[in-house]
């Protein structure tokens, strides 16, 4: 029993070690390296400045911290992602694996029922014969729809949200009153922490109404961080690193704060009690810009903080590229090699605490919010003995 538990805990260990190097791996193959072999053109066609100076970290990076339409697997082997395109001739539906030659395994254009469509810099554009001759996108008009890579991670993370809560959820009404078992013990925890330490101090006795919001987007950051760490489909997106998903879970923190602030939140904005008018003239402008500015910060800080910790590891990854000069010099390679994975082990398991730290901080921070907004009013009245006395209004 001994040598099994030994086994597992080595054979984790491994895992462990190697996850960071899958996660990061860099093919020179593919020319476009990671995530999107789709992404440019010039991924598949070997751009003159990767023959000319050689491996182009920054290209790489850019890969792998970038949305895709497809999910990369290993070398060409790609999972191809539906492209849903909204044109002024109509929808058009098809798979992104129109966009590679399947035998030379370079980018491609594909002529569909209304346009000729092509991936440049990641987005799908529409691309006539003119367009091509004069190396310019047409100038038909196109929504892209598409189920990208993020997206596609969105709905997993989406699923297993589902999955998770809803099973601990049946475990409680089967079984009521009795001690949390499997995920409910693992689970129950967190929520506590999130009710007791982060929603209570900062809200209020009206907590209990933002407590759906706030769970589900700790939750959603947290599982989304996790899973974007892993090196397998469906994980390796990044997500959370995806400005317009900062941007969309910022808003909702704008929205419920705005909907939910009271009639001492707004004057202590527009006009705040006891300040001369003509320091209102300079406070009041200020006020209402940081009613803007908290979501922004919010935005800034996911968005920020999980890309940052791609790119970090991802530029020392890069090290073993550019020492070793596209296999010149393998020696000088294989010691920045060694240094490099030491490292981006190092930075893999700070992200794993990253990966909490930022769901608890946005959580942390939209509760403030909340609590600001719903706050009561406070005046300081005197008692019988003259004295002031603090009390709530009702």
């Amino acid at each position: 029993m001994r040598s099994k538990v030994l086994f597992s805990r080595i054979a984790l260990f491994i895992g462990a070690l190697l996850i960071p190097t899958l996660g990061f791996a860099y093919d020179p193959d593919t020319h476009g390296g990671g995530n999107d072999s789709t992404h440019t053109e010039e991924a598949h066609a070997a751009p003159a400045a990767e023959h000319e100076g050689g491996f182009d970290p920054g290209h790489m990076i850019m890969e792998h911290v970038s949305d895709a339409h497809d999910w990369h697997i290993a070398g060409h082997v790609h999972i191809p992602l539906p492209v849903i395109v909204k044109t002024d001739k109509g929808i058009e539906v098809f798979s992104s694996s129109h966009f590679i030659n399947h035998e030379t395994h370079a980018a491609q254009s594909y002529t569909g029922g209304n346009y000729t469509y092509k991936i440049v810099e990641g987005k799908v554009v529409v691309w006539d014969n003119l367009a091509q001759a004069e190396n310019e996108t047409a100038t038909a008009t196109l929504i892209d729809f598409s189920i990208t890579k993020n997206v596609a991670s969105m709905f997993v993370v989406a699923f297993a949200l589902c999955f998770v809560f809803l099973s601990i959820a049946k475990a409680y009404k089967r079984a009521p009153g009795s001690a949390p078992r499997g995920m409910q013990s693992f689970f129950e925890p967190i929520i506590m922490f999130v009710r007791d330490d982060l929603a209570k101090p900062s809200i209020g006795p009206k907590y209990e109404k933002f407590m759906p919001y706030l769970l589900t987007g700790f939750f959603f950051i947290w599982f989304s961080n996790m899973l974007g760490l892993i090196p397998v489909i469906p994980g390796g997106a990044n997500l959370t690193g995806s400005i317009s998903v900062a941007v969309v879970l910022a808003t909702f923190t704008f929205i419920i704060t705005t909907i939910n602030g009271n009639g001492h939140y707004w004057r202590h904005i527009f006009a705040m009690p006891g300040v001369p008018v003509w320091v209102l003239i300079i406070l009041t402008p200020i006020e209402i810009l940081g009613v803007f500015l908290r979501p922004f910060v919010l935005m800034i800080r996911l968005f920020a903080n999980i890309t940052a910790g791609h790119i970090i590891a991802l530029a020392f990854f890069g090290l073993i590229f550019i020492f070793s000069k596209n296999g010149e010099n393998t020696g000088t390679g294989v010691g920045v090699g060694i240094a490099s994975w030491l490292f981006t082990t190092f930075m893999f398991f700070l992200e794993l605490l990253v990966a909490f730290i930022q769901a608890y901080v946005f959580t942390l921070l939209s509760a403030i919010y909340f609590g600001s907004a719903v706050e009561e009013h406070h005046h300081i009245a005197e008692d019988f003995d003259g004295k002031p006395n603090v009390e709530h209004a009702h």
